[in-house]
């Protein structure tokens, strides 16, 4: 795909005098001045539904920032059969493995409806964070944090009862949703929790017999009762 950027002259951020940056945990500690630098070599992409941002094996060369949309990272098996690591969001970005010596991607990254990306070249990275060593210890923090939600995932899937690990899943995913309804498919979810897509249909539907979520409409699903999805959870 040509990945050459747009000009940001219509970003609706710098119209704010603000930077897409500055919500990103990586750069939010940065001044004013740092994060100006950064932007200014910055470029901007747009990506259409079920693209392919970054492919498994591909040379990780910037920072990604999600300015608006959703994306999915996910890894493809030898069967074919896809597993989603994570979803990511708008203010949200991928950079792991950017510091590695060998730097490339082990996973690919989706957009899952049009996704609007601002890019940051790897060598200004590495070139700010050699004159702000501060930046490291963004970096460390961060790290500790992925750990730990790397952990809680694993915990999620190590439930064996399918219905536990359905509602498990769907408190984790409410917290890291930009508002109050989890915008995922069936299909999505499904390949999240390493369930077939009719089992996490079923569990569901019971979920809201039960009055604990509410179906909205295809790939909207909202929690309703959280006090009794998570009580269930801890059966």
């Amino acid at each position: 795909m040509d990945r050459a950027g747009c000009n940001r002259e219509n970003c609706e951020f710098l119209a704010q005098n603000k930077f897409c940056i500055s919500e990103v945990r990586l750069f939010r500690g940065l001044s004013p001045e740092i994060q100006k630098k950064l932007v200014n070599h910055s470029v901007h992409h747009t990506y259409p539904a079920d693209t392919h941002i970054v492919s498994e094996n591909d040379s990780i060369d910037s920072v990604i920032i999600i300015r608006s949309g959703k994306v999915k990272i996910s890894r493809t098996d030898v069967m074919g059969e896809e597993h989603i690591l994570d979803v990511l969001h708008d203010g949200q970005s991928v950079w792991h493995g950017i510091f590695l010596k060998e730097h490339r991607y082990n996973y690919d990254v989706i957009a899952m409806e049009e996704v609007r990306v601002c890019e940051i070249p790897r060598s200004v990275i590495m070139k700010t964070i050699e004159e702000n060593p501060q930046i490291s210890f963004n970096m460390i923090e961060i790290l500790a944090r992925d750990i730990t939600d790397a952990e809680d995932k694993i915990l999620v899937l190590s439930i064996r009862e399918p219905r536990q690990r359905v509602a498990s899943f769907l408190l984790r995913r409410e917290l890291r949703c930009l508002g109050d309804v989890i915008n995922l498919k069936l299909e999505d979810i499904a390949s999240s929790v390493n369930l077939r897509p009719e089992t996490v249909s079923r569990n569901i539907s019971w979920m809201e017999k039960e009055g604990m979520v509410k179906r909205l409409g295809r790939g909207c699903l909202k929690v309703v009762d959280h006090e009794k999805l998570r009580s269930y959870t801890e059966n």
